[in-house]
């Protein structure tokens, strides 16, 4: 518990999670509820993806409300294209830099600064770097925009900060300085992180990749599929349940909040309180030595709750209220089976018109950057030609050049044996 204690001496990390961030928003919405002091006296932020920009939202101090109607925007809109993440209208990095500039006040980089740390990969060696410090607004929006580009599923030139290609974070660094003991970690992923969904899976193999450690089962599997297929609202929902949740289960087994709310929701009565279990360091939840922790506390899913609004009523309003589908009479016909049904039909039809229109609206929006770009491709593709020709020249000579002599000299021959050399003719008398 001492990291808790000193005002600046833990940090917060938020993972790479796609459309599942609404996970990071129930997970810091429950601590901004239950333990404000965590978010209020963090010295610093950190967050790669989407957990950047759950980041920000937690140094603006910005509802939970806004951030459930951001989140959930993109996803209403993605399931009212008919090929999903596959269409041509479905441009992620445009309508998320039209959020960003429309919502980040001026002063945002002096805020930034103090607090946000960004992850980023750096292209092409793949070397990952953490922006703490920014010097205009332009900058901190474009630290994020490039955080979230994910390569050929955004596009295929990275966006560029200071001069250099970046893209998404989480593929270098998922969570940001996850391995140091005073770091709050929260991923959507069941893992050894600290806030994070229970298992219920058998298996104990874990996989370590992009500085984050996984468990190998079907269910991380799945979501990692669906974060990047944009799931419906319904299920985005249960995950930001799902992360209130876990995020109390965090705050409980470490002694940070007075009542065992968790054991209400499974039992009757409580246990008697218990002392807790002394940390032996194994593991991401346990990394600090000698902190003490209450195992006893249970594992409560979204199924086990029979009345969200019960539990947390700022939480479960602001997530009907954004969810809500458009009520306008063709917008419910679309939705429905006839409609969806109709749409697939004429796809045949609509689907060349709608390519055209989307793609030269695209390439208008794309006039501004097309030099820089451009000239960035031709350095690009001239770098892997010269690549490609000296591997060739190499595998060439190697092939053909002819066997080196040896550059140690022959052996010399052994000198002839004394008792064989002939014998001077004798002197005539």
């Amino acid at each position: 518990m001492s990291c808790f204690e000193e005002e600046g001496g833990w940090s917060l990390s938020f993972s790479g999670a796609a459309f599942l961030g609404l996970y990071h928003v129930g997970a810091t919405h429950c601590l901004r509820e239950r333990a404000p002091r965590l978010l209020q006296g963090a010295r610093r932020i950190y967050g790669s993806s989407v957990g950047a920009l759950n980041a920000i939202c937690i140094i603006m101090g910005q509802s939970v409300e806004f951030c459930c109607d951001q989140l959930l925007g993109l996803a209403k809109q993605v399931e009212q294209l008919s090929l999903g993440v596959f269409h041509p209208a479905f441009a992620p990095i445009e309508h998320i830099r039209r959020q960003l500039q429309s919502f980040l006040p001026s002063d945002i980089h002096v805020l930034a600064s103090q607090q946000l740390g960004v992850s980023l990969t750096r292209w092409p060696d793949g070397h990952n770097v953490i922006i703490t410090d920014f010097a205009t607004r332009d900058e901190v929006i474009q630290a994020l925009v490039c955080t979230l580009y994910v390569p050929f599923y955004c596009g295929v030139i990275p966006p560029e900060f200071r001069g250099e290609r970046y893209f998404d974070g989480a593929l270098s660094n998922n969570l940001p300085f996850a391995d140091c003991p005073s770091t709050i970690t929260v991923s959507p992923f069941s893992g050894t992180v600290d806030i994070c969904p229970p298992s219920t899976s058998t298996n104990t193999l874990e996989l370590d990749a992009f500085n984050a450690s996984f468990q190998i089962s079907t269910r991380n599997f799945f979501l990692g599929f669906i974060c990047l297929m944009a799931p419906s609202p319904e299920v985005l929902v249960h995950y930001c349940r799902q992360g209130y949740l876990d995020a109390l289960r965090f705050l409980e087994r470490r002694g940070l909040t007075q009542e065992p709310v968790l054991w209400t929701l499974v039992s009757e009565e409580p246990p008697a309180p218990a002392h807790g279990t002394r940390d032996t360091g194994q593991g991401q939840g346990q990394r600090a030595a000698g902190l003490s922790l209450n195992w006893a506390v249970p594992n409560v899913l979204v199924k086990d709750v029979p009345d969200f609004e019960q539990l947390s009523p700022e939480l479960e309003a602001a997530l009907k209220k954004t969810s809500r589908r458009d009520p306008r009479p063709w917008a419910r016909f679309r939705q429905s089976r006839p409609g969806k049904a109709l749409t697939y039909l004429l796809l045949p039809c609509t689907l060349p018109f709608e390519f055209v229109y989307f793609r030269g609206r695209r390439l208008a929006l794309w006039l501004p950057d097309m030099p820089a770009d451009l000239w960035w491709m031709q350095s690009e593709l001239r770098r892997m030609a010269l690549w490609v020709c000296s591997r060739m020249r190499d595998q060439l000579l190697a092939r053909f050049s002819p066997p080196v002599a040896s550059p140690l000299p022959p052996k010399a021959a052994p000198p002839a044996d004394r008792a064989q050399k002939p014998m001077p003719p004798a002197h005539r008398a």
